[in-house]
């Protein structure tokens, strides 16, 4: 879906004052996100998320009737429109600062005192999408790479099967990071409902240890995460295992921008993804050693720069990418293709 369907289905639905071509885009991806007035309509991709959709709505109301601050539905009920779902949420004031990570831990808090809605939610699926992932790569992906990833993502799930959690289990975030966050006037608010779940609620925290420990977030801010939450999930035996999840599978795909469609058989590194608007997308993959930056430019895939922990300085340009995927090749667990590579660390 790019964004001129999404602008026809958004005038098709006529929920927003004003003509759709007028509405302000604000993200593009699973689902294109517009915005006028006092009101944001989400457009999904297609009909396969009308029921996420629907779950999202619920999960909205049940926050609202619980007063756990988040955003809020304008209209209880997902519309189905020519095949796209379509939601209606009133628009957050504008944010007075960035979200930070006491924001978060304060927000996961009330979360994790709510018992179970009285409908149902999912358990958190981080290992179900390997499957489509590699259906849509096909060919793009040598059978023994394909074989290797859901090696690795059966060890993972008997390992996750087998955990013992310091926290009672029940609803969860899914996705808590302080983007998504919303600080405005009133204070911080959850957003991106989507990804609620019913699972350990070690996999809030776990994802926040993740971003310290591998992607360089600073020590102090998940100090304070720490200290607003009241526990750190690092000191859990199994908090290896949820990070494993998070970091060690490679799979085509966007695990940011959850599940976005694979374009040209590109293989993208777990935990970064896709993001941005309009047609030109960014990609940043974090490996081991690597984080590398990815722009579509005229519908082609390519690297615009990076770091690596073995040189600290960024590299940038045509000729350092062709070095990095000549270095990358050579490590164990490559997969490459389109001239890219996702390495599984």
């Amino acid at each position: 879906m790019d964004e001129a369907r999404a602008r026809d289905v958004l005038a098709a639905a006529d929920v927003l004052p004003g003509a759709a071509r007028d509405a302000q885009l604000l993200a593009l991806g699973e689902n294109a996100v517009f915005a006028a007035g006092d009101l944001v309509v989400k457009v999904g991709r297609d009909a396969e998320l009308l029921d996420r959709a629907r779950r999202e709505l619920d999960v909205a109301l049940w926050l609202a009737e619980s007063g756990v601050p988040a955003v809020r539905a304008a209209e209880s009920e997902a519309r189905l429109v020519d095949g796209h779902p379509v939601t209606v949420w009133h628009r957050l004031a504008d944010s007075v600062r960035p979200a930070d990570a006491r924001d978060l831990a304060e927000l996961l808090r009330l979360v994790h005192a709510l018992p179970a809605p009285s409908f149902g939610l999912p358990p958190r699926e981080l290992l179900g999408g390997v499957e489509r992932w590699l259906r849509l790569a096909g060919d793009a992906i040598d059978p023994a790479d394909a074989a290797y990833l859901r090696e690795r993502r059966d060890g993972f799930a008997a390992a996750a099967a087998a955990l013992t959690p310091r926290l009672a289990p029940g609803p969860i975030h899914g996705d808590a990071l302080p983007r998504n966050v919303h600080v405005g006037p009133d204070g911080p608010v959850l957003v991106d409902l989507e990804t609620f779940s019913s699972d350990l609620r070690e996999h809030d925290l776990v994802v926040m240890a993740l971003s310290r420990d591998r992607y360089a977030y600073p020590a102090r801010a998940y100090d304070s995460f720490v200290e607003a939450y009241g526990w750190d999930v690092r000191e859990w035996d199994g908090c290896g295992v949820l990070r494993g999840l998070g970091r060690r599978l490679v799979a085509p795909g966007s695990l940011s921008m959850r599940r976005a469609t694979l374009r040209r058989g590109l293989s993208f590194g777990g935990g970064w993804g896709l993001c941005g608007t309009g047609m030109r997308r960014c990609g940043g993959f974090r490996f081991e050693r690597l984080l590398i930056r990815v722009r579509w430019i005229s519908g082609r895939p390519q690297v615009c720069g990076g770091w690596s922990r073995r040189s600290p300085r960024p590299f940038r340009g045509a000729a350092a990418s062709d070095r990095l995927v000549c270095q990358l090749t050579q490590w164990p667990g490559a997969v490459h293709h389109c001239g890219l590579v996702a390495l599984a660390a």
